[in-house]
């Protein structure tokens, strides 16, 4: 996006020269539930390609690349931060700065976080903050809000992007637009947020067409959030900056003192300064913008067929119209359905009527409730060398495969419960069991008795691949012992 020069078809963009590049914010964080089964803890929204190939935070990084823009700051979930770098390396985004939260404590603390460590170096510094896990369907609007935004940013307003409602939408936050600001053309005052209105309200504000939806996007400076911050929230604002003084930086990752964060309250920026200062802006625009809340959402956005159906993956419609049909795998086949949204993935599928797409929610509330796996994390399971994913799992025994990056290294460890068989597919391992050394070839295998100090590696150039055969009267991850480890983990 090149704010500096006109976007396709539409007038130059003013104000768009200032001094010194835009910050990127993104913020990631929440499991995003009501995409369940494909959004989960372990995997959640942003990292998922759901509108094109790339996936939703890559899509937000790329949106902000380019000379008018300095590296993106990553604000994430500590249990993200190998995946996330992965997804920015793949997606081309050099030197992002990832931010670890050891805790998600919503948007407020997240993003006072970035503007404190931003701030050290200029305070003046215009931050775009944005969410992981939106889509924009109208990139060249974008670049235009963003530079309508950026003379109030820097004269000390608060900007926000309004989005045109297309409907009378229960599900976001409106806004009232105000008087239009002097200094700042194509921009207005925020007259009043009204949050979530229930079906009557929403019906009458569309009706009216004078307010916006709000998208939850946000320019400032560095200086401008701290001064508000230190006037509606000084609290959180203390305990945020006690956190960043007390963080611990490495070539990769920026972790935030754990014990100051988790005294912040979890607060969105909305409620915390937002809705309560005098200096909030608004920009309406037009950018076909979705935060994918919901399967429904999807299916808004999605390329429909001539029944209204959106189909991904391998996936047969027969006789239906209106459905979103999604597999990531096995063959899902719909016949005779309206409206409906069905979703397969290797270990789950979820059926549910278009109108209760919000309803998914309360699903992950009672798979949790009963301490179902399937709440919180997928078969296959992410890890900074790899990957893992279970296979069979039964009484006494379970047999996993195992993926690992070329120079990737596991833990060296140990199990109290369980004995471990591995063969190597393909690949070459070098591996450690007590005080010997192998290097094991395609077809090779090894034991690993119950209780033996063990560690996995992959000195090759492509791919290892391993079949693990564990026995033993637990099988859980959380009998390991961990006694060394590459990626800095407990």
């Amino acid at each position: 996006m090149n704010l500096m020069e006109p976007s396709p078809g539409s007038a130059p963009a003013s104000g768009a020269a200032g001094a010194g590049r835009i910050v990127p914010v993104i913020l990631s964080g929440g499991a995003g539930t009501r995409l369940w089964p494909l959004s989960r803890e372990g995997f959640p929204k942003p990292l998922w390609p759901l509108v094109s190939e790339q996936s939703l935070i890559q899509e937000t990084a790329l949106r902000a690349s380019g000379a008018d823009f300095a590296p993106p700051l990553i604000v994430c979930n500590e249990a993200h931060r190998f995946l996330i770098a992965e997804q920015m390396q793949a997606a081309g985004i050099e030197n992002p700065r990832i931010m670890l939260e050891p805790e998600g404590r919503n948007s407020a603390p997240a993003i006072a976080a970035a503007a404190l460590l931003v701030a050290e170096a200029d305070p003046d510094e215009v931050l775009w903050m944005m969410a992981a896990d939106a889509a924009i369907g109208a990139p060249e609007a974008l670049g235009d809000a963003l530079a309508a935004a950026l003379p109030a940013a820097r004269a000390g307003w608060i900007v926000t992007f309004g989005m045109t409602p297309t409907r009378p939408e229960t599900g976001y936050g409106w806004i009232e637009p105000g008087a239009p600001l002097s200094e700042a053309p194509g921009v207005s005052a925020i007259a009043r947020f009204i949050e979530k209105p229930d079906k009557e309200m929403a019906a009458r504000l569309f009706a009216e067409g004078s307010y916006l939806w709000n998208s939850g996007m946000f320019v400032f400076t560095a200086r401008t959030l701290l001064d508000e911050l230190a006037l509606h929230a000084p609290a959180l604002l203390a305990e945020v900056r006690r956190a960043v003084e007390a963080r611990r930086e490495d070539p990769d990752f920026i972790r935030l003192g754990a014990e100051a964060f988790l005294a912040c309250p979890a607060i969105s920026l909305d409620y915390a300064v937002a809705e309560r200062t005098r200096r909030a802006a608004v920009v309406a625009a037009d950018l076909g913008w979705s935060d994918i809340g919901s399967w429904r959402a999807l299916w808004e956005i999605g390329a429909k067929d001539e029944a209204g159906n959106v189909a991904v993956g391998d996936v047969l419609v027969e006789d239906s119209a209106g459905c979103y049909v999604r597999s990531e795998g096995r063959l899902a086949a719909v016949v005779g359905l309206k409206d409906v949204v069905v979703v397969a993935t290797d270990d789950a599928v979820l059926a549910v009527h278009r109108d209760r797409a919000q309803d998914v929610k309360s699903v992950v509330d009672r798979l949790k409730a009963a301490g179902r796996s399937e709440a919180v994390s997928h078969r296959r399971v992410f890890r900074p060398w790899g990957y893992y994913e279970s296979l069979i799992l039964r009484e006494r025994f379970q047999v996993k495969r195992i993926v690992v990056n070329p120079g990737g290294i596991l833990s060296l460890q140990k199990h109290f419960h369980r004995a471990e068989h591995w063969v190597v597919v393909s690949g070459s391992a070098l591996v450690t069991v007590g005080a010997e050394k192998r290097l094991l070839s395609e077809n090779e295998d090894i034991y690993v008795p119950l209780g033996e100090v063990h560690r996995m590696e992959n000195p090759g150039r492509i791919p290892l691949t391993i079949i693990e055969v564990q026995c033993g009267a637990y099988l859980g991850e959380d009998d390991i012992v961990r006694l060394e480890d590459s990626y800095g983990r407990a």
